[in-house]
């Protein structure tokens, strides 16, 4: 049977309604899973005006109601935003619903209503406005499902990410690396490649300093103390695991296929190679979630600067269901 997604609507200020609705265009995403979006009807009309789609809007109130048809849209309604919202600005509203919509798609999914989760991006700012002190998606996802280790993979089609930490200041992020959660992350990553069809992927560790400290000669030696032990940990468990490398050739070399997977050490080491070789197919997925909870996402922001002008590409939303339907479970 096909794979019911659950495709969350982000922030409605931004570009999610938009991508949602130019990607539930295509065909082949019908034939392939059933999609739910999870948000606002009057949201979506609104992005059919702006994109000048013929497609039709199916509010429901449960999943059993949905239709799955091509040519209509089913949205699990939650009717929580004005039809008036302004494009491009932030507002407590739309950071509660973004929310909210998310909440809700963690309950379906909990239930076995959905087999994943493929979410449009919110704004954090937003979030925080209406009441929501999180980080991100992927603390959210972490907080509602009682998952302490857990992480933030990014994927386009020749890169693989996994970061150690994610929204932190540096220094705050060097220090919380641990061996710990080295040696999780590193397991986290061969996991899910495995379970993904990879035999014995190839998982490589990138280095906190320049040149990965240079045998010592940048740092205080923080790959020795804290990426070293966790590494050799997961060896030892048959984990096919190297490094640390140097960053600055680590990710030239995965991208010409010597390595399935990189451990980032920060949230910029991993995010700025991922959107230099492929933002508009690059795909986020939250690795680790209690329940085997799968969740994709776009890996682009509100764009708050094109939102209702029509100019909004929805090619990573596409990447994103797709990986959402290949990571989801069978039923």
């Amino acid at each position: 049977m096909k794979p019911t997604i659950g495709i969350t609507m982000g922030d409605a200020a931004g570009i999610g309604p938009e991508i949602i609705v130019k990607a539930l265009k295509e065909e082949d995403v019908y034939r392939t899973c059933n999609p739910l979006v999870i948000g606002d009807a009057k949201m979506l009309e609104r992005a059919l005006n702006v994109t000048r789609t013929q497609l039709a809007i199916h509010p429901v109130q449960s999943v059993a109601e949905a239709q799955f048809k091509h040519g209509t849209i089913d949205v699990l309604d939650l009717d929580l935003l004005p039809a008036d919202l302004p494009f491009g600005q932030v507002s407590a509203e739309a950071g509660n619903a973004a929310y909210q919509y998310l909440a809700k798609s963690i309950e379906l999914a909990k239930a076995g209503d959905i087999q994943s989760i493929c979410t449009a991006p919110l704004n954090k700012e937003a979030l925080h406005l209406g009441g929501h002190l999180y980080p991100g998606h992927t603390e959210i996802l972490a907080a509602l499902t009682d998952t302490e280790d857990f992480s933030m993979m990014l994927t386009t089609p020749n890169l693989r990410v996994i970061h150690l930490t994610t929204h932190m200041g540096l220094i705050a992020a060097i220090e919380s690396i641990t061996p710990d959660r080295t040696y999780t992350v590193v397991k986290l990553a061969h996991d899910t490649l495995n379970k993904a069809g990879f035999d014995k992927p190839r998982i490589a560790v990138c280095g906190i300093n320049p040149h990965a400290g240079e045998n010592g000669l940048f740092g205080n030696g923080e790959e020795e103390e804290k990426l070293a032990p966790g590494i050799a940990r997961a060896a030892a468990e048959g984990i096919d695991v190297t490094g640390p490398y140097p960053a600055d050739t680590l990710f030239f070399r995965a991208g010409r296929g010597d390595f399935d997977m990189v451990v980032a050490c920060y949230h910029d080491q991993g995010h700025a190679p991922i959107k230099v070789m492929g933002i508009e197919d690059g795909v986020n997925i939250t690795v680790g979630l209690k329940g085997g909870i799968i969740r994709t996402s776009v890996d682009h922001g509100t764009a708050f600067d094109i939102a209702g002008k029509n100019i909004a590409g929805e090619a990573s939303m596409l990447a994103a269901i797709r990986s959402a339907i290949e990571l989801a479970p069978k039923r």
